[in-house]
Parts: structure tokens; sequence; C-alpha cells
């Protein structure tokens, strides 16, 4: 008879014995696939959140006074258009999100207000990912700030005149609690029509791109590396922001690094104790097929060869399980991601029929040993 009919022979005889390892396997493959999907939509999740922090990497004009900049956030010089295109046709930076604005306080209908014009966020090449804003303003809109709004008695559709420029209300900003309540925000170009600046902008906001060492010093990488192309500009790094972001990201990383470890042991152990059980149920057997001439060999083959068996079936229903897990709880958990990042992943599958039948197979390894060391006339001198 061959090994793999009495593998399954063996399988048929023992069904609750093969259906405790398949499940200590199953376990193991469903927390693993659970985990790894998890880990991948939260750290996309993070990012994402953390990127609602805003913009931590601000370029303005050398002639700008740095320390009106830093008092009132708004640079009192003006730089070219077109250093948004030499920042984004750079490769290798390290930095993303770049937003070109041009802004200065004017006073309209009485009030003071913070005119800004914004152009399109762009990203370098090969960094294409959703914009942080929330919105692209059109020529001739304009989204103006919910104090501004209250305090004026503006509504949205209403058609407004700053600086003889006539635009629409295409929207009331909700109340942030922040500058951006005192902002009228319009276009670029229509920013630089009203305030008599065309090709001019104030500043550039990007992101840093997180891919920096721990030893690294970020503000003089990001400064040579701008520098090197822009000696005309100068760069501001809000570290504390940044040094957040990578923080936490590094923190939900290390989270499920800590945990997978114990559970895989856990679940490895499960499948050896089953082991066990098995080989001390079979004595006899395995005494009675050694002295019927079967050699070590292929008493460890049978062994290893169910715990092969036993593995590919929890990986194929583990992977199933872990799948179906991810998908029904991983949009309430990640609502942000969960379109893009909890799916199913058909590698997760190879992996699991490759591994789990190599872990299956470790964690028999000694009991299939034991199994082959048994002296067949002591086992049946016993029975």
């Amino acid at each position: 008879m061959s090994m793999a009919a009495l593998i399954l022979k063996e399988i048929r005889h023992r069904k609750v014995n093969f259906l405790l390892g398949v499940l200590a396997v199953v376990t193991a493959v469903t927390l693993f696939i659970s985990f790894f999907t998890a880990g991948k939509a939260s750290n996309r999740e993070a990012a994402r959140l953390m990127l609602k922090m805003g913009f931590n990497l601000r370029v303005i004009s050398s002639d700008a006074d740095m320390d009106k900049f830093l008092l009132d956030g708004i640079p009192d010089a003006t730089m070219p258009a077109e250093y948004l295109e030499k920042l984004a046709s750079q490769k290798k930076i390290s930095y993303n999100h770049l937003l070109a604005t041009l802004q200065k306080r004017i006073l309209w209908r009485g009030t003071d207000v913070i005119l800004t014009g914004l152009a399109p966020e762009v990203c370098p090449p090969g960094r294409k990912t959703p914009p942080i804003l929330s919105y692209e303003i059109e020529r001739g809109d304009a989204y103006v700030g919910h104090r501004v709004a209250e305090r004026l008695g503006l509504k949205e559709g209403e058609q407004v005149e700053i600086e003889g420029k006539q635009l629409k209300i295409a929207r009331v900003l909700a109340e942030s609690g922040g500058v951006d309540d005192i902002r009228v925000q319009c276009s670029l170009a229509d920013a630089q029509e009203i305030l008599g600046l065309p090709g001019r902008i104030s500043e550039i906001k990007a992101v840093d791109c997180l891919c920096f060492a721990p030893t690294d010093n970020p503000v003089a990488i990001l400064r040579e590396q701008i520098g090197s192309f822009l000696p005309e500009a100068q760069v501001f790094h809000a570290s504390t922001m940044a040094g957040t972001r990578a923080k936490t990201r590094q923190m939900i990383r290390n989270l499920f690094s800590i945990i997978m470890p114990f559970v895989i042991i856990a679940c490895g152990i499960w499948v050896g104790v089953v082991a066990i059980m098995n080989v001390r149920d079979r004595q006899q057997e395995i005494g009675i097929m050694r002295a019927l001439g079967y050699g070590s060999g292929r008493i460890a083959v049978l062994f290893l060869g169910k715990a092969v068996v036993t593995g590919l079936a929890g990986a194929v229903v583990g992977f199933l399980v872990g799948t179906a897990l991810a998908m029904r709880f991983g949009p309430n958990v990640f609502e942000i991601t969960a379109a893009t990042m909890v799916r199913p992943e058909p590698l997760l599958l190879v992996l699991s029929l490759v591994f789990a039948p190599l872990f299956a197979a470790v964690s028999s390894f000694i009991p299939a040993m034991t199994a082959v060391a048994y002296e067949p006339a002591v086992t049946l001198r016993e029975e």
C-alpha cells in the first residue's frame, strides 16, 4: 500500500485527531491573515489620518523675513511659480504632496481676512497618492471661512467682489477653530489677478516622506536636497509634527510584530501536542509496521505526510476565514482605506499553502522522530 493511501486511511480512522490539528493550523493562518490585513490597513489608515494634520514642510523665498513668517504664518516676499514645477520634477527626493499658495492679509468689507490662492496639489514622479486637501477650487469660485461668512452674512451661491474681481461663493467651510476660519480661498490664478502678482507664489507646502533613519537630521537633508536646485529658497520643517507621524506609524508596526510571534508559537505548540497524542495512540500500530519491515524513513514520512496534509487543509480554510473576517470587520475599523486595502490577497493564499504545511511539519518533527525511535519488540511485548 502506498504512503499516500496509508495517510488517507489514518486521517479517516482518526478524524478527531486530524481535525484538532487542522483547527490549530486554521487558527494560526486565520490570525496571520487577519493581522496581516489589519496591519497593512492600519499603516495605510494611520498614514492618511496623520496627513490630516497638515503639511509639515514649507518652502518660502530667501528674501522673506523668517521671524515674521514664524509669527504670523504668511511670508512677506514672493517667489516665481515655476519653483513648484522644479520641486515636482525631482525624482530622488524626500517629500510629497506639493501645494503652491499665494496669500496676503487684506481688508475686505471692513473685515480683516487672509486671501489665499491655491494651486492644484501635485506629486513628484512615481508618488501619486490621494491629495491632502479634500477639495480643489475652480477658477471663479471662492471658499469662505466660517467666521468670515458669519460676520458678513455670506451664503453659498452668492456672487461677491474682491478688489474688482467677481467670485462665486461655492462653499462656506465648516468651523475649524483656527486661522482657516478667517480665510477667503480661491484658485491661485484668481489670487494672482486680485493681488496684482502674476506668476508669483508665497510658498510651497509639502509633506516629508518618513524615509529618514533615526540618526538622520531631516532638516539638514531636506535643505540640502531643495537647496541644490532652489538656492533662492529657504526651508522650514515642522519637526514635531513629522516626528509624531513617524512614531505613530512605527508603533503600529511594532504592535503587530510583537503579537504575531506569540500567536505562531502557541499554534505550533498546539500542533505538536496533537502530533504527540497521535504518536502515543499509535504505538502498537507503529510496532506492527516496524515488525512487518517498514523502515524508519517510511514511518517518518507517514507522520510528516499527515502533518503536510493537515497544513494544506488548514491553509485553505484559514485563508478563507481570515479574509472573510478582515472584509467583514475591516471596513468598520478602517473607514478611510477600507475600499482599497481590506480585500482578498491572492499572494497570502500562496504563502499560506507554502508555509502552513511547513509549519505543521516542523511542529510535528519531534513526535515523528519519537515514533521512528520506537523499538518494535518493546512495543509488542507491552501489547
